[in-house]
């Protein structure tokens, strides 16, 4: 009976502590892999830099064909750009021009 009250007293002493190191380990777990851990939260600034780095790029290429579509406009004709698209589109060319044909991959347009 004294062995078994030793056992009992020695598991209640040592509960509170074994608890709070279990609570501590989950969320430190937590802390580094969960939803919203340092892990997580790596991933995600890198997944910011790609979205950002696609930002740019689309805006440069919005800018670069605002760039094309002012150039179309009425009020600013520009009449090379506009003879060129033509001729891009309409596949037509003048007596006496030289035709450097890309391929596919290599298109202007």
């Amino acid at each position: 009976m004294a062995f078994w009250r030793g056992v009992k007293r020695r598991l209640k002493a040592l509960l509170f502590p074994a608890l709070f190191v279990a609570g501590s380990g989950f969320f430190l777990w937590h802390t580094v892999h969960g939803e919203r851990g340092t892990l997580a939260r790596e991933r995600r600034v890198g997944e910011i830099a790609q979205a950002q780095a696609q930002l740019r790029a689309a805006q440069a290429e919005h800018a670069a064909l605002g760039r094309r579509v002012g150039g179309l406009r009425a009020d600013a004709l520009d009449r090379d750009q506009l003879e060129e698209r033509a001729r891009a589109l309409l596949n037509l060319t003048q007596p006496g021009e030289v035709v450097i044909p890309y391929g596919p991959q290599n298109r202007l347009y």
